[in-house]
């Protein structure tokens, strides 16, 4: 049980601050462990690098100054002895041999942390044993040792570091380091290629989701994700028959529809004006109306094409018919915008918020702007508004509630239904709020 609480919460911990993208996750996952092991491997073979690189050259180190203190104590230590000595040490070895008259300086602090210093200590403390003292601090480049030999005699040795521990570190790390940039750089190059498949799939949903053309696209890359693209196109292609076939078969029950009706109104017009005929042709003409709102609906956006129009073009053309019912409507929209929509069906949405708003307000405001690749449009009222807990309720088809808020101009209950779909099949959202102005607000969200 424990077991489980701490994995839950470990995996809401990492979603939490994990990046949202899939290409940032996969390369968390690709370079977090090779950074990690790199890491860990760059560290251990340095550390083996420099220890037995140092041993062996302060070894050899040691073992040259020994030799050479040891020739020049088998020697007549004439002036002629201590020439031959220099030369061989300043020469062949390069060792930077002085020798001199005195005593060994008094001994340093030892060094907090140096590594070298301490195994170039202990190579000499076992190869030389004779007093000796040695400065590795004062010029960082070389490393002078001093022995004392005799009573008064001392080999200065002034040598270059490279000759006493190893130097190549940084060398061996930049070398490590660029090898590492060069091949995480070539991982993602191909986990790019890898992800951008699944990035062209996702957009190429979107652009289906919202009626627009996939363009370009086609299933690539790794064989799941090819497959994947395939059932989308596939789903795709039995989507649009399904659709053709319902629009097909919504064409011949409308045309049948409207035959009969015709008919009715034929049989009526004969009848004349009488006072029992007046009704029965305004239940004609609202089964008319009704007929035509539900094939709206049931009809959506019928495939569509979106084109670019001019959005204050569709916001002043719907203003104008809903003000023909009566009311007030105030529009302000930048003129010459242009968005990317489905003209007839993103006018049946204007047209239905507005003239909704219209049979239930004295005033209304239509305010349509597009900023930041979204078209936000507001529709705001003085009427009675719906109570918050009805809003949902009220974009369920054929719903009616008590102030009819939700009634388009035919009063089948559909308005806020079809404007819903309309504005889902753009890829965006409706919604209902509190108006400014004391009534509803209708806020649509389109991305264009």
């Amino acid at each position: 049980m424990a077991r489980n609480w701490l994995f839950d919460h470990f995996n809401a911990f990492l979603e939490r601050r994990m990046p949202e993208g899939l290409f940032p996750r996969a390369l968390i996952i690709l370079v977090a462990p090779v950074v990690l092991l790199q890491t860990i491997m760059t560290g251990l073979i340095l550390e083996r690098h420099f220890e037995n690189v140092t041993r062996l050259l302060a070894r050899s180190y040691a073992r040259d100054v020994s030799l050479l203190v040891q020739l020049y104590e088998d020697s007549d230590k004439s002036a002629a002895a201590e020439d031959r000595i220099e030369a061989l040490a300043n020469g062949t070895l390069s060792l930077g041999l002085t020798i001199e008259k005195g005593q060994l300086p008094p001994p340093l602090p030892e060094p907090f942390f140096s590594r070298a210093d301490t195994r170039l200590a202990r190579e000499f403390t076992v190869q030389m044993k004779r007093p000796f003292w040695l400065d590795s601090r004062e010029q960082p480049d070389y490393v002078e040792v001093r022995v004392l030999t005799g009573k008064d005699t001392v080999f200065q040795f002034r040598t270059r570091g490279e000759r006493t521990f190893a130097t190549s570190t940084g060398f061996l790390l930049a070398l490590m380091l660029l090898s590492s940039l060069l091949l995480l750089g070539i991982a993602i190059i191909f986990l790019r290629n890898q992800i951008r498949p699944i990035t062209d799939l996702a957009r190429a949903a979107q652009n289906f989701g919202t009626g627009r053309d996939l363009g370009s696209f086609r299933p690539r890359g790794a064989r799941e994700v090819k497959a994947a693209g395939e059932a989308f196109l596939d789903m795709r292609d039995r989507i649009a028959r399904q659709v053709e076939q319902r629009t097909a078969m919504l064409a011949g029950v409308s045309h049948d529809l409207r035959t009969i009706l015709t008919r009715f109104k034929l049989e009526l017009a004969v009848l004349g004006d009488g006072p029992k005929v007046q009704p029965l042709k305004e239940d004609v003409d609202e089964m008319q109306h009704m007929l035509e709102a539900y094939m709206a609906f049931v009809k959506g956006d019928a495939g569509e094409a979106a084109r670019e129009v001019n959005l204050a073009d569709l916001v002043r053309t719907a203003a104008r018919a809903s003000e023909r019912d009566g009311g007030t409507v105030d529009v302000e929209v930048t003129q010459g915008q242009m968005v990317r929509v489905k003209p007839n069906a993103f006018g049946r949405l204007l047209s239905n918020l507005i003239g909704n708003a219209v049979r239930y307000a004295r005033t209304v405001k239509v305010t349509a702007k597009v900023s930041d690749h979204m078209l936000t449009l507001l529709v705001d009222d003085d009427g009675p508004g719906i109570p918050p807990e009805q809003r949902a309720e009220a974009f369920r088809p054929f719903v009616r509630l008590d102030n009819a808020r939700n009634l388009d101009e035919t009063g089948t209950g559909l308005g806020l239904a079809i404007a819903l779909d309309i504005a889902r099949a753009h890829g965006g959202e409706l919604k209902l709020e509190d108006s400014p102005k004391g009534g509803l607000r209708a806020l649509v969200q389109i991305p264009v």
